[in-house]
């Protein structure tokens, strides 16, 4: 038998924003899903699989994600499902429950808000528990090392990386969702102070809260649903080493083998929306992916541009789709990342038929 195809028919987002104190989860989210939904013509009732990604850790209590489902409607009973991780990987989920023909059709949503506390402490919870997290080394600080390695391997300098921020800020301006948009020309921004050396403020993504989701279908019933399916032609996911003391930090080699089992190096691409936080991860990933100066990187602006934490990802996800199905991508590739320098990494190309 032939595998099902799965395409991605509906994607939306809500505005990054700096702080959301008004808002609860619920409340933020459920303009999202209404949006989404609205765009294929379906109520929740008649999703077939339902799937989300949160932290209980940015919300400060167990089982936030429960609440959640107050905006999705969990009554008549659902078929749902939840990551404690990035919703990139709800999708992934969703996309086997697809692939497998549990449903037809699938609801993926995430949100995050991190205003409530400092991200930059948060994130060291996803460190290792016995040598590194004790220690308390933010997220910033190791992705300077991770920048700092680079530099040290002729790999980049401080003007490129000035030169990505200044790009993907600028290409944000085109983008309603953006939490920055705008930027001051590479030479402005070298001037100035850094965070930790050697990354400055422009290299580091916004703080900031949102929420994202995307609806996905299976075979005759994405063509109903959508005029240009952008369909799932591969996607896979893979993880570095734990320790950041036995990983080369200037290569990803998760990124590509995620990307060769994804199909990425079969054809050419045209698009990318990377996930990359801090500019010198972006060096790392094009790298990893073989990407070349003729395909659009984050024209959407990036995680530099707006990075809600658990949300950025499937964001990245939801972007490329909606090139495709704008007409302005035919072969795109989307890439979400978790955990400290890169750790884990998936891949997924998306294509027009």
């Amino acid at each position: 038998m032939m595998p099902r195809e799965v395409a991605i028919v509906a994607f939306a987002q809500a505005p990054t924003v700096r702080r959301s104190d008004q808002l609860s989860e619920v409340e933020l989210l459920m303009p999202v899903l209404h949006d989404v939904l609205g765009q294929v013509g379906l109520r929740a009732g008649e999703i077939g699989f339902t799937c989300s990604g949160s932290s209980d850790y940015l919300a400060g209590r167990a089982f936030s994600f429960t609440m959640a489902l107050d905006g999705v409607g969990a009554w008549p009973p659902i078929s749902e499902s939840h990551v404690e991780m990035d919703g990139a990987w709800a999708l992934y989920e969703a996309w086997v429950a697809l692939l497998t023909g549990q449903a037809d059709t699938a609801l993926v949503y995430a949100y995050g808000k991190s205003s409530p506390g400092s991200v930059r402490d948060v994130l060291t919870r996803q460190l290792d528990p016995y040598y590194v997290a004790p220690l308390w080394p933010d997220s910033v600080s190791l992705a300077a090392l991770q920048a700092q390695a680079l530099i040290d391997a002729g790999h980049t300098d401080e003007r490129e990386l000035a030169g990505i921020a200044a790009r993907s800020r600028t290409a944000a301006e085109a983008n309603p969702s953006a939490q920055l948009v705008g930027s001051a020309p590479p030479d402005v921004l070298l001037a100035e102070e850094y965070v930790v050396q050697p990354l400055r403020r422009h290299d580091c993504p916004p703080v900031g809260d949102g929420a994202a989701a995307v609806v996905l279908a299976a075979g005759d019933t994405a063509l109903d649903l959508c005029p240009r399916p952008a369909w799932i032609h591969g996607i896979d996911h893979r993880v570095e080493a734990h320790s950041l003391g036995v990983r080369d930090l200037t290569d990803s080699p998760s990124t590509r083998l995620a990307a060769e089992h994804a199909g990425l190096f079969e054809a050419p691409v045209d698009t990318a929306e990377l996930h990359a936080p801090f500019t010198s991860q972006e060096v790392v990933l094009r790298r990893a992916l073989g990407l070349d100066e003729e395909v659009a990187v984050n024209p959407s602006g990036g995680a530099l541009a707006a990075n809600p934490v658990m949300a950025a990802g499937l964001i990245r996800l939801g972007e490329a789709a909606a090139a495709v199905h704008r007409g302005e991508s035919q072969r795109a590739v989307a890439h979400a990342t978790s955990g400290p320098c890169l750790q884990q990494n998936l891949v997924a190309v998306l294509e027009a038929r």
